[in-house]
């Protein structure tokens, strides 16, 4: 099992705490948004008591990768301002794209540019999936969409939904042209079923309120599906006995306004 974390640190240098969770989670590659820290001092951090972890070194300037593996096999073949889309070839196994993004936020995309920003970044993994000739494909990050939003869901865009059966017809035909599907796990971490609600928390005084809200998120390709379980993604809430909340929310004064997302995947 191959295990990932995104987190974004809401440009706080919190290198300590990415360390002990890194360890704390076995984590194989760790992908880091807002991250003000220089990669060296975090390299060093993380590797204080082991030479565990390599900077995976990109020109995406809104992420960062680090990776137990030999960085070389974890190769950019796309990046932009806010997207990383990475060729994962270990040994012995099929090779899968590792695709990252930061997109932009409420506070200054509408709707409709966002969803615009999601069929861009659909666009660039369908591109590098012609290239490398397979759709084995992760993506990560902070979307900065809950699950139900149109750039999540609409053909053009992200096409994401919230049933593994219907993700594993693969592509599905409007007007007749094919747009292949994600699935969406992240749809089972909304309600009250555990310690959080969500990854982001936002009181607004607006009308319309979610309060908790599903930006951080994971989503992946049917042809990976084989080798996952929903339980195999988690939103994290504590480091050791440190929590990253405070009264409940996510503790943004001390650390960051966003929760880390794992994933455990076989391929």
């Amino acid at each position: 099992m191959t295990r990932f974390l995104f987190w974004n640190l809401n440009r706080t240098d919190l290198h300590g705490f990415v360390s002990r969770l890194a360890h704390q989670e076995n984590i194989d590659v760790l992908i880091l948004a807002e991250c003000p820290t220089d990669p060296a001092v975090l390299l060093q951090t993380l590797n204080a008591n082991s030479s565990d972890y390599q900077y995976a070194a990109g020109n995406c300037g809104h992420l960062l990768f680090f990776t137990r593996f030999e960085s070389s096999l974890l190769t950019p073949l796309f990046e932009s301002h806010r997207v990383s889309i990475r060729h994962l070839t270990l040994p012995g196994r099929k090779s899968i794209l590792v695709a990252a993004a930061h997109l932009p936020g409420k506070m200054n995309f509408s709707e409709e540019s966002q969803m615009i920003e999601s069929v861009h970044l659909a666009q660039s993994i369908d591109e590098v999936e012609t290239t490398v000739g397979h759709q084995r494909t992760i993506l990560l990050g902070d979307l900065n969409m809950n699950p139900f939003e149109a750039g999540m869901i609409i053909a053009g865009g992200l096409h994401a939904v919230i049933s593994r059966r219907i993700a594993e017809r693969k592509t599905r035909l409007v007007q007749r042209q094919k747009y292949k599907f994600f699935y969406n796990p992240m749809w089972n971490h909304f309600g009250d079923h555990g310690e959080t609600c969500g990854t982001f928390y936002f009181e607004g005084s607006e009308h319309l309120c979610y309060y908790w809200n599903l930006f951080d998120q994971v989503l992946l390709r049917p042809d990976l599906l084989n080798g996952f379980v929903p339980e195999n993604v988690r939103i994290l809430t504590s480091i050791g006995d440190s929590s990253l909340l405070r009264d409940g929310q996510p503790d943004k004064d001390t650390l960051s306004d966003h929760l880390p997302v794992t994933l455990e995947l076989k391929f």
